[in-house]
């Protein structure tokens, strides 16, 4: 496992900041410790530094992976997060959205979030901002990417879409097969 270097460094920070904010200290820093990033295969990783460390005494061929996975740098160089990051996340999120019961399922089957199915959203969410998709009953569901302010959500139509899906909690069901 090895360092993030300063340009991937600044995409993961840029990706992060999107969704919690200047929460993003909050993992770094955190009362259990000093926490890191490390990078294995354009796959980043997340965990203490007293972890890493341990697990360098390992040969880097004989480990697979150390922490949890926050996401993975693509071909074309932007990094994406995966839905393993959302427990680390949606504490700090400063934009949500809550999904009402109907439009739940519709989401989980990795479909946008239309106005029909939108339950409440954080007041001064701004177009294209990064959310944490809740259900009404506060379970973390995912990640998405507001299409619509929070003021252009009041007036739209009940079939538009209002957030764009990025990742869900039920990726772990509809990639089984890809995972083995």
């Amino acid at each position: 496992m090895k360092r993030l270097s300063e340009e991937r460094t600044k995409l993961l920070f840029e990706k992060l900041t999107k969704y919690i904010g200047d929460n993003v200290k909050h993992l770094i820093d955190r009362p259990d410790g000093i926490y890191c990033f490390r990078e294995k295969k354009d796959r980043v990783y997340y965990a203490s530094e007293k972890i890493f460390s341990i697990a360098m005494t390992l040969g880097s061929d004989r480990l697979l992976s150390v922490g949890t996975c926050f996401g993975k740098f693509t071909k074309s160089g932007k990094f994406k997060l995966q839905i393993t990051a959302l427990n680390y996340l949606a504490p700090y999120a400063q934009y949500k959205v809550w999904l009402k019961a109907s439009a739940e399922q519709q989401f989980l089957y990795g479909h946008h979030v239309n106005k029909s199915g939108l339950g409440r959203i954080t007041e001064g969410t701004q177009k294209y901002q990064g959310v944490v998709i809740y259900n009404m009953h506060d379970l973390p569901l995912g990640f998405g990417v507001v299409a619509k302010s929070t003021a252009d959500c009041k007036n739209a139509d009940p079939m538009s879409t209002v957030c764009f899906h990025q990742a869900d909690i039920g990726e772990y069901i509809r990639s089984e097969d890809t995972l083995l």
